[in-house]
């Protein structure tokens, strides 16, 4: 079985503390878990299958270590690689902004041949604007998770989501092989 590479960035521990709930429904021993902050185009390269979290902050900005790292991520051939997304932002506080940061990874990835999965519905959110709104479809390019409004929806975002990769990744198992968590 080939390990799923999930990549994140986090300043203050919430993308970080999503990403390890993430793995812990889909098997800890499917999911490899990178901080951005620490790696080489080489290890993505390592993936077929790979899972990017990136928060938004404050007036659509990319989080630092992202940011370190968006030359390179600009140069990584994702051809043949099949890609998710989830990030992080604030509805209300950054409602013109808000998840940005994760539609900006996702036109640089696209751009670079990724194949994306894990769409997600914005219903339930109120917000003016957003880059990773998918024009006209009712859908981010990622899963959207606020932790500073909507605390309280992000375990049952995060079991729905998982197991809506478990089928579009076809993950041995399937859905039903993914952990629900009460976390």
């Amino acid at each position: 079985m080939s390990k799923i590479g999930l990549f994140y960035g986090s300043d203050e521990g919430n993308t970080e503390g999503v990403a390890q709930r993430i793995a812990a429904r889909l098997g800890e021993d499917r999911v490899d878990i990178h901080d951005i902050a620490d790696v080489t185009q080489l290890e993505i390269a390592d993936y077929d299958q790979l899972i990017f979290g990136i928060p938004t902050w404050d007036f659509g900005q990319i989080q630092s270590d992202w940011e370190d790292f968006w030359e390179d991520v600009q140069e990584i051939d994702f051809t043949g690689k099949t890609v998710a997304l989830f990030g992080l932002g604030d509805q209300f506080g950054y409602g013109d902004y808000f998840l940005d940061a994760m539609g900006m990874l996702h036109d640089v990835i696209v751009a670079n041949g990724a194949a994306i999965v894990g769409h997600w519905s914005t219903d339930g959110y109120e917000f003016e604007a957003s880059k990773a709104e998918i024009e006209g479809q009712g859908l981010f390019v990622g899963l959207a998770i606020d932790e500073d409004q909507q605390e309280e929806l992000t375990c049952g975002r995060l079991n729905l989501w998982c197991k809506q990769l478990a089928r579009e990744l076809d993950l041995e198992g399937g859905e039903d092989s993914v952990v629900e968590l009460e976390d």
